[in-house]
């Protein structure tokens, strides 16, 4: 909701991975690392790159774990550790996907983010019954094909929500 005070998530997107009892991660997608690129990180890991390589945004995905990556991608799923979300979309953190993507042959579709977001069991669902957050399916067009800069109004707009309505007052119908 754009009246969360908390500045890592005012007016954010953010797509759940994962969520059970114990709590849940997720990461932003409407935010970049201004000052990182994927030369930034192909660098630091000492992993190969093409020159095309070395333009790749990286992203904000969070306050928590803020010194790993978390790759949001489309398919093939077949890296280690990854985390399928959807048939279509899935989440992996492991090096065999940055050495893929650096080198031009990862997946077609993907988001580099720096950290994650986290949440403690039953904070996430707290914060929904306070009206924190608006809920929404997970929009592919959202995630690779909108711009960072329109994806918040865009999901919005998209849930037939105009964001010119949206009060700061919560409250429960």
């Amino acid at each position: 909701m754009p009246f969360l005070v908390d500045p890592n998530f005012h007016k954010t997107v953010t797509c759940i991975c994962a969520h059970d009892a114990s709590g849940a991660l997720g990461v932003v997608i409407n935010r970049r690392e201004v000052a990182l690129t994927g030369k930034d990180i192909f660098s630091e890991l000492e992993i190969a790159f093409l020159p095309e390589a070395e333009s790749i945004p990286i992203h904000f995905g969070g306050p928590v774990h803020v010194n790993e990556l978390f790759i949001l991608h489309g398919p093939p799923f077949g890296w280690k550790g990854c985390h399928q979300i959807t048939e279509t979309l899935a989440m992996s953190n492991t090096r065999d996907i940055l050495e893929s993507i650096a080198g031009g042959h990862g997946p077609e579709q993907f988001i580099i983010s720096l950290g994650c977001a986290g949440w403690g069991g039953g904070q996430l669902e707290y914060e929904l019954k306070e009206n924190t957050w608006i809920t929404s399916q997970i929009y592919e067009q959202a995630l690779f094909i909108w711009s960072v800069d329109d994806r918040w109004e865009k999901v919005l707009h998209k849930n037939g929500v105009n964001p010119v309505g949206l009060s700061p007052t919560a409250g429960h119908a």
